[in-house]
């Protein structure tokens, strides 16, 4: 009899022990991740200690280039298809902002919208952007478009917020991202990543999950393992949520173009979308029919559509 319950035990053990090793995920080297996701024209810029991911395409010429701000948990792959056809007609600028995609973690632990705002101005400084730009961002990207926008308006000719961050959240964050903002968790969440969890953090993003590839998935699972990036999203996620400077937003002075999707839930068009477009003057509002929270990545066509048509009648 005690055999037979030591062979039972030794069964379950093992069964634990497998079940945990197939869902936890070491961190990986960035040299391990630059083959497949700093193809070229990827180059690594350095600035606050970092080796900043950047991607600057197009003509050099252009005297506005526009600057692509990705979002919490992403990456400048999220502007493919906005870069793809820009790139033709614009200089486009992107990259990954500290403590996500081949950036990596800021050694100062710093992730507050005040340092991102300045890091994007030394930033455009080293690429030698010294002009005015067209500054595009999305979710937490698009706070830190708009609050730069304020801090530096001589900088942004025009801008362009798809389902901005900025007031209080009037939904909780998914689960997952409540885990990582939780310090208790951290153990956890750095340690442990199931990469069906990291398709269906995915899916909630996307107003039609059916849109979502495969190969995005891989981006969003292999660099979410990036040295550092998963502590980083926590210390980011503390360092965001409930610090809203929604006063702000009254002070935005550019030409805005305000892009929802209709069935983003991560931050809802109703009540937020009207609120951005009420309290920036002259702003425009265009709600995206079946698109979710990051609609320049599942639906670029339509996105830049809009986009197109609001850069053309604001040269009028």
């Amino acid at each position: 009899m005690l055999r037979i319950m030591v062979g039972i035990a030794m069964v379950v053990v093992l069964g634990i022990v497998v079940m945990v090793g197939s869902v936890w995920k070491s961190d990986l080297p960035v040299d391990a991740l630059k083959p497949r996701w700093a193809q070229p024209p990827s180059q690594f810029v350095t600035l606050d200690g970092m080796q900043v991911h950047v991607r600057d395409e197009g003509r050099r010429d252009d005297p506005i280039p526009i600057v692509l701000l990705h979002g919490t948990g992403s990456s400048l792959q999220t502007w493919d298809g906005w870069a793809s056809q820009l790139k033709a007609t614009h200089r486009v600028i992107r990259f990954d902002r500290p403590g996500f995609g081949l950036t990596g973690p800021n050694s100062s632990g710093d992730y507050s919208m005040d340092y991102y705002s300045g890091f994007l101005g030394r930033l455009l400084d080293q690429l030698g952007v010294n002009g005015p730009v067209i500054l595009v961002g999305n979710s937490s990207g698009g706070q830190m478009a708009w609050l730069f926008s304020v801090a530096h308006p001589g900088r942004v000719a025009r801008l362009v917020l798809i389902s901005p961050a900025g007031y209080p959240r009037s939904v909780p964050l998914p689960q997952g991202l409540q885990m990582a903002m939780n310090p208790k968790m951290d153990f956890i969440t750095r340690h442990i990543l199931p990469k069906s969890q990291v398709r269906k953090g995915a899916e909630i993003s996307y107003g039609d999950p059916s849109k979502l590839t495969d190969e995005t998935v891989d981006r969003y699972y292999d660099l979410t393992r990036r040295e550092g990036n998963r502590k980083a999203l926590g210390q980011t996620l503390r360092a965001s949520i409930g610090h809203e400077d929604t006063a702000s937003i009254n002070q935005v002075k550019v030409q805005t173009l305000i892009l929802w999707g209709s069935n983003d839930t991560m931050i809802p068009a109703s009540p937020d979308a009207e609120q951005f477009h009420q309290r920036i003057a002259g702003s425009k509002l265009v709600i995206l029919p079946g698109d979710g929270h990051v609609a320049q990545e599942e639906d670029p066509d339509g996105t830049l559509a809009a986009f197109n048509q609001w850069l053309t009648s604001a040269a009028k």
